[in-house]
């Protein structure tokens, strides 16, 4: 068997508290998944979930208190400042926002051709590499001279994924990246990461609350809710076959454009969200016994 891209191991991630003795609030309580190279893990789950942390915690910006993160064999939980400016080669990430995550005082050239720079390529290559990376993501040269707040909020999202792609990364953390769009141009940027996928070999790791757009991308499915993996396959087991019970709401949450189907489904999904409360809100009072650690989730 060859050795994962990433391989998550009983992952933690505890952000300190302010004030003396208080201890960490745990976020994500010991996950397990891998990438492979050339995949994409989708990451799906309601806001405040953790699904971000887990990305973040891949990029070293969220504390790993706990368990291991490994990039090609690699342990990088604990990566130092230089270590983690070696690994931005082969990690790169997409934020949801591309206008805050891009400088609104310089050209998009300049933006995409300073991490080159920065790497040591001199300055005729960088703008070489930045017409490429301009032309592979759909844009015309003449972007290169012009300013994020000339663009549409598709076209600054192509420029934020020209960006991740500037080092040749073997892997891109996608936090959103299309949730502020419309959804005409949603599809278009979704399509754009499968065929850049297919085209480079990049894995990626996306992460959506809407599992349709999950649907759309990914070949391997995580389900987080409140800080666990509670459902993990492949994205046909996993969407066709749901089998926890926050799975099916998060299906169930996709609207239908029949009226009567579409009042049928938020009353299915309310059934699904008090039953799965219930089973919940019972391993909370389990585990202020302290045998919550006996009891599985539901799956």
């Amino acid at each position: 068997m060859t050795t994962p891209l990433i391989d998550a191991r009983s992952l933690h991630v505890a952000y300190p508290q302010r004030g003396f003795r208080r201890q960490p609030i745990e976020i994500v309580h010991g996950v397990d998944f891998q990438i492979d190279a050339g995949e994409t893990l989708g990451i799906v789950g309601e806001s405040g979930s953790g699904k971000t942390t887990i990305g973040r915690a891949i990029l070293g910006l969220a504390p790993v208190s706990g368990g291991s993160i490994t990039f090609e064999g690699r342990d990088i939980s604990h990566a130092s400042g230089a270590q983690r400016r070696a690994l931005a080669k082969d990690i790169q990430v997409v934020f949801q926002d591309p206008y805050s995550s891009l400088n609104p005082a310089m050209t998009i050239g300049r933006t995409l051709a300073e991490p080159l720079m920065v790497q040591g390529w001199d300055k005729a290559k960088a703008t070489a590499r930045v017409l490429e990376l301009l032309d592979r993501v759909g844009l015309p040269k003449n972007a290169a001279a012009r300013l994020p707040r000339e663009f549409s909020g598709g076209q600054r999202q192509r420029v934020a994924i020209a960006r991740a792609l500037a080092p040749g990364p073997r892997l891109i953390i996608c936090d959103e990246p299309v949730s502020g769009l419309d959804l005409s141009t949603q599809a278009t940027v979704l399509d754009l990461f499968i065929e850049i996928q297919r085209d480079t070999g990049v894995a990626y790791m996306f992460i959506s609350h809407d599992l349709a757009v999950i649907r759309h991308i990914s070949h391997r499915v995580g389900v987080v809710f409140r800080g666990d993996i509670v459902e993990q396959g492949t994205c046909a087991e996993v969407t066709n076959n749901p089998q926890n019970p926050y799975t099916q709401r998060l299906l169930l949450a996709a609207p239908v454009a029949n009226p009567q189907a579409q009042r049928a489904r938020r009353l299915e999904r309310q059934r699904l969200r008090e039953e799965h409360e219930n089973i919940y809100g019972g391993l909370a009072k389990l585990a202020e016994r302290g045998i919550a650690k006996a009891v599985a989730h539901p799956r």
